[in-house]
């Protein structure tokens, strides 16, 4: 929630249940660490996690997953879950960029 204040969002919380898309790797550890939110559709509260450079528009790039082993894997992605659709980030060691596109 410290991030969506100090952006000025609206706060648009995620369970550890919600389903987003992730990248396998994403869940190796490499950075940086990029996320956005779209529309829930499909069953999925909207979010897609990745590492590296551009998301790739591959059918297998993105694997579902739940929020909760997301944060297992990746801790540091917390919190920005709670931004609304269409805010974005971009971490990684000692970097942080948090825009709305």
């Amino acid at each position: 929630m410290d991030v969506c204040r100090r952006v000025g969002a609206t706060p648009q919380p995620v369970t550890a249940r919600d389903k987003l898309g992730v990248s396998r790797e994403a869940l190796s550890g490499e950075w940086p660490l990029n996320g956005v939110r779209l529309a829930a559709e499909g069953g999925t509260c909207g979010w897609y996690v990745w590492s590296g450079g551009e998301m790739s528009d591959d059918d297998d790039f993105f694997v579902p997953m739940h929020v909760e082993h997301l944060l297992k894997a990746r801790p540091e992605v917390a919190r920005y879950l709670s931004l609304p659709v269409g805010w974005r980030f971009l971490v990684a060691p000692d970097h942080e960029d948090v825009w709305f596109s």
